[in-house]
């Protein structure tokens, strides 16, 4: 299995949580495609608290935190 966390604005209509088998997904753009998150709308993609990038293989095991930008003011 593959945790994907979710935050921000990101979480809305979706959980927080999600579990996602990890034989169906070989990169992380995979993942945000299975989301229907648009890649230009990632600020910061992790794997296993790692910096990645959206063409990082991801395998059975791993946490992805997926971060949109935060504005503030």
């Amino acid at each position: 299995m593959i945790e994907v966390r979710l935050f921000a604005t990101f979480r809305e209509g979706r959980q927080k949580n999600t579990f996602l088998d990890a034989d169906q997904f070989h990169v992380a753009s995979e993942v945000l495609d299975y989301f229907h998150i648009s890649y230009d709308e990632v600020s910061i993609y992790l794997i296993n608290g790692r910096h990645s990038e959206l063409d990082s293989p991801v395998k059975n095991g791993d946490v992805l935190a997926i971060f949109p930008p935060v504005g503030g003011g």
